[in-house]
């Protein structure tokens, strides 16, 4: 998979949201919440289409817009490049500095014990 800039993402976000989506709805939508332009979003889904990450459809006059990754392993990719990148690979050092900054909530913690007991449970 090509590397997604963040600009695409947004792009592929509201693809994911709901799709097909032409490109004056993908144009709509991230004019009211990222004030793009109509020109900057057309620009990103044809990168997107040459990357691999959205497809088209003609309809009539219309172009219909879907991803081709999933959201799902579009961010186990990313989530597993972060951590490699700036951990060493390493789970540890993340959770340890955001429950250093108090940033873990009880629900958070609540969270990761039950993934860990299940992974515990998977080891058995």
């Amino acid at each position: 998979m090509k590397e997604i800039s963040n600009s695409e993402l947004l792009v592929l976000q509201q693809l994911w949201l709901r799709s097909p989506l032409s490109a004056n709805e993908v144009v709509d939508a991230l004019e009211q919440s990222h004030d793009m332009h109509e020109k900057t979003v057309k620009t990103l889904l044809n990168r997107l289409i040459k990357k691999n990450a959205v497809s088209f459809e003609k309809q009539g006059r219309t172009y219909h817009y879907s991803p081709l990754i999933a959201e799902q392993e579009y961010t186990l990719k990313e989530s597993v490049s972060f951590v490699d990148r700036l951990f060493a690979g390493k789970l540890t050092p993340l959770v340890a500095g955001f429950a250093e900054k108090n940033k873990l909530s009880a629900e958070d913690v609540a969270e990761l014990q039950t993934l860990l007991d299940d992974w515990q449970k998977e080891q058995k």
